[in-house]
């Protein structure tokens, strides 16, 4: 793992609910259970990930609802049907 600089480090204080701690603490794999930090900087990341997929998600759906790319698609496809008769074998 790369050592951090301090200056790719941001530090902030954060005030947690003891109940939150302790709960994500009883549920966490045993490797970050008693290492807060970590936990949160892998909650963070997993968060990130999370909110791209979902970006990237609606995103797709917009596409797919967009009627200019349907018709296009549309296109594309019946093109591709006409070399599925090509000759060649299938299989």
């Amino acid at each position: 793992m790369k050592t951090k600089t301090a200056s790719s480090i941001v530090r902030r204080s954060v005030a947690l609910p003891q109940e939150l701690v302790e709960e994500v603490q009883a549920v966490a794999p045993a490797d970050l259970r008693h290492n807060l930090n970590r936990l949160v900087i892998v909650a963070l990341q997993e968060f990130a990930a999370r909110q791209k997929a979902r970006t990237f998600e609606e995103t797709i759906a917009q596409m797919a609802a967009d009627p200019a790319l349907q018709r296009m698609n549309a296109t594309i496809a019946e093109e591709l049907r006409e070399t599925e008769e090509d000759g060649l074998p299938h299989g």
